[in-house]
């Protein structure tokens, strides 16, 4: 085995990929292999290729290096189009993807190494945390998974092991280790495995505390042995080993009742002759936005999680306008939706601006976020949706009258 910079052997004789892209290039007497194709190759050797066939994927081969990496300003732009305000989350989410991908890039014999920029997102139900993460996913075309947290458990308890989190990125990357080593996993519901209290357990907690200490190796950075199939790991199985250095964690939750936490750190030491000058004024609407890393401690998050996830951001709760923008603005907006689904049936579908207005509103006395709109746009919906591909009619125009029945219909108690 030797390295050769001459032109004639710079390049992989399988991939074609220039000996100048790659990390590792071994030469042979007439041919030269990388690192990716010679993975690739081991993998087939020990049966993976055979379990992707047999479930109809196709082995990929190796990514190319990411050629251009857009810039924080084009990212927020991008995400503008499909989500509606959060400015503050959009700014610190396009920055830390840009350096994620920087540091991704970064010359091998550079001395100074970049940390990860892993992310963790504050923000009630509905105000679009998913949204985000999958906006930037969809952008930079990289494997994506979405996993619920609450689901985990530590190794030999009921549950799905921590794990399972690569085995949903490997599925999404079609099995190839080299692009899901590049990819971005969203962890939902992160406030849910929070311990009791501020004090270490003193029992076994194995859907939280448990679950926070598996989380830890995958969010630093280190090999991991992952079972393609997902489950349960058991010592007969064939493993997938997944570098998680370059892959890029965002996590979210709403951490329900946080912001009583917010509110008694920001009133101490509010007692004595110097209270009044040093008294800081705040919003105490919207407390979310003064969240800090000790707050997350005090609601049950292990210090060593929060140090590996040292991005972290807010979502203001959503006010009647954004909700409103909402409905109709972004790329995917709801009324979008509906209006395409009718031309699929030769309808025209148009709605009063009256009846957007009152959708919003009962999204706001609902509390339900912008998920609350699509379960109110559903239930004005639904016999329209149910009819109409059944006459000729060419036309529809809903009402504010129309809507009105419908939702109060539904919210009407039922009497015994």
């Amino acid at each position: 085995m030797a390295h050769n910079n001459s032109p004639a052997k710079n390049k992989c004789s399988f991939c074609g990929l220039n000996g100048s892209k790659l990390e590792l290039l071994i030469v042979g007497i007439d041919a030269c292999i990388c690192s990716g194709c010679a993975e690739q190759i081991y993998r087939s050797l020990n049966g993976m290729d055979e379990y992707e066939e047999s479930a109809g994927r196709k082995p990929l081969p190796p990514p190319a290096p990411l050629k251009s990496i857009p810039k924080p300003g084009k990212i927020k732009a991008f995400l503008d189009q499909y989500v509606i305000g959060q400015d503050e989350a959009k700014k610190y989410l396009a920055v830390a993807v840009y350096n994620h991908y920087k540091r991704i890039d970064q010359p091998a014999n550079d001395d100074v190494e970049f940390e990860k920029s892993n992310i963790i997102m504050v923000g009630e139900t509905g105000t679009g945390k998913t949204l985000l993460a999958r906006s930037i996913a969809k952008m930079l075309q990289v494997p994506f998974a979405i996993v619920d947290a609450t689901v985990l458990t530590e190794a030999g308890y009921v549950g799905e092991d921590v794990e399972s989190v690569l085995s949903r990125l490997l599925q999404a990357a079609n099995y190839n280790v080299k692009s899901a080593e590049r990819g971005i996993v969203f962890i939902d519901e992160l406030d849910k495995i929070a311990r009791k209290g501020d004090n270490p357990s003193i029992t076994r907690d194995v859907s939280g505390e448990g679950v926070q200490q598996g989380l830890l190796k995958l969010l630093e950075g280190s090999l991991v042995n992952v079972p393609p199939k997902g489950g349960r790991k058991h010592p007969d199985q064939q493993y997938v080993v997944v570098n998680t250095k370059n892959i890029l964690f965002i996590c979210g939750g709403a951490f329900t009742g946080i912001e009583k936490l917010i509110a008694r750190r920001m009133n101490t030491g509010t007692l004595g002759y110097r209270a009044d000058k040093e008294k800081v004024s705040f919003d105490k609407n919207n407390l979310l936005q003064y969240v800090a890393p000790g707050d997350l401690k005090s609601f049950g998050l292990i210090p060593e999680i929060i140090g590996r996830l040292p991005v972290l951001t807010y979502l203001l709760p959503l006010n009647k306008e954004a909700l409103r923008r909402i409905v109709s603005e972004p790329k995917n907006a709801i009324i979008k939706q509906y209006i395409r689904m009718f031309e699929m049936d030769g309808i025209k579908l148009e709605f009063e601006e009256s009846v957007l207005d009152y959708i919003v509103e009962k999204a706001v006395e609902f509390k339900l976020g912008a998920r609350g709109l699509r379960s109110i746009f559903e239930t004005v919906m639904v016999d329209a949706m149910f009819e109409s591909p059944s006459k000729n009619k060419k036309e529809l125009k809903i009402t504010l009258e129309y809507a009105k029945e419908r939702v109060e219909r539904f919210n009407k108690p039922h009497v015994a």
